[in-house]
This record gives structure tokens, sequence and C-alpha cells, in this order.
């Protein structure tokens, strides 16, 4: 009976001693194993997430802080338009302004702040000057001084966004541009229809249709001297 008993005992010591390094093994898996890989996927999405927030370039990031201030410029002249504006036309144009570049600005300073990008949020003292100027003109006077602000000013940012929508090096701001460009587009075809804008156009119609007539008379004298 001892010696059954010495048997069992000692298998059962054996049993244990293979048991507690298979035990230690299954708690510290080694390098390369399936419990690492979910960490490892986690650092590469961090450095993915990392990636994909890198600063625009110097370019992409001056094209937004103009964009931005511009567009804080036509909210407030636009608000100034509408109340200020003497005709109809002109009062609605501002009203446009102050809704459209209002929802662009609000995109842009959303855009330039997942990339960690800071835009101005108030107009720089050049701006509030000129402002300022338009705030104290009322009746027609006003509306020819904004018909040819805006005519002027949209025809810069068209240009402004055209660019940045094909040169651009930024994805985001690219599609943000092409967006935007074709309310821009429109706008400065309103804008041309304002009263300042018709009269400046009309000015230079007017003036082409001299030179077309003094050419005309040139040629007409010239013509009659040869023999």
């Amino acid at each position: 009976m001892r010696k059954l008993r010495g048997n069992h005992l000692t298998k059962l010591a054996m049993a244990l001693s293979l048991a507690l390094p298979l035990a230690a093994v299954a708690q510290n898996p080694t390098p390369g194993t399936n419990a690492q890989r979910p960490a490892q996927s986690a650092t590469d999405q961090s450095n993915a997430g990392a990636a994909d927030t890198t600063k625009a370039s110097r370019s992409d990031t001056k094209f937004m802080k103009e964009a931005a201030m511009g567009g804080m410029m036509e909210v407030e002249l636009g608000r100034v338009a509408a109340q200020q504006g003497a005709s109809e036309a002109v009062k609605q144009f501002g009203q446009r302004m102050v809704d459209d570049h209002g929802k662009a600005n609000t995109e842009l300073m959303t855009l330039a702040s997942s990339k960690g990008i800071t835009l101005p949020a108030q107009l720089d003292e050049k701006h509030r000057e000129h402002l300022t100027k338009f705030s104290s003109m009322t009746g027609a006077d006003f509306d020819r001084a904004y018909g040819k602000e805006m005519a002027s000013d949209h025809r810069k940012d068209v240009a402004a966004f055209e660019k940045e929508s094909t040169k651009g090096t930024d994805p985001d701001l690219k599609a943000f541009a092409a967006k935007t460009l074709p309310t821009l587009q429109e706008h400065l075809q309103l804008a041309e229809s304002l009263p300042g804008a018709e009269r400046v156009g009309g000015n230079m119609n007017s003036n082409m249709n001299s030179n077309r007539n003094m050419n005309s008379n040139r040629n007409r004298n010239g013509n009659s001297n040869k023999p």
C-alpha cells in the first residue's frame, strides 16, 4: 500500500510540474502572437489619424485666412446693404450675402479647425475702416458704391476659388473651394446687375463705341483722301 501511495504522489507531482510552465506560457505570450495584434492595430489607426490631421501647406493656409476675412466682410456689408440700400435689388443681394457667406464661413472654420489652423474671428482694422465708410452712406450713393464693390470683390473671389479648386494641395480644401465656386459665380452675375456695376459697364461700353466711331471716321477720311 505504501508503494502504491508513493507512486501515486510521484505521478501527481510530475503532472503539476508540467502544468505550471504551460500556464505561465499562456499568461505571457511570445512576441508576434495574436494577443498583441489588437494593440498594434490600434497604434496603426492612431498613426493614420495623425496623418489625416496634417497641417495644410502655406498657400492653402493663406487661402483659408483670406477667404475667412473676405467672407466676414461680405456678411457685414450685406447687413448694411439690407438695411440702408435704396433699391430692392441691393437689399435682397445684401441679405443673400449674409446667408450664403455666413454658411460658407462656418464650413471653412470647421474645416480649418480639423487641421489645427486658427482663422480670424473678426475683421481687422483695415476692413473695419472700410465697413465704417460704407455704413456712413445712404440712398443711391450707397447702392452705386456697394454695387461696384461687390462686382469687384466677387471677380477676385471667383478667381481665388477657381485657383484653389484646381491647384490646391489639400484635398478637403480643394473640395470646399469647388463646392463654393458655383455660388460665388452666381453672386458675381447678380453683382454685375446692381446699379453701380451697371454704370461701370455702361461707361466701358460707351467708351468702346466711341473708339469704334473714331476709328470708323478715320478710315473714311483716309479713304476719301485717296486718288
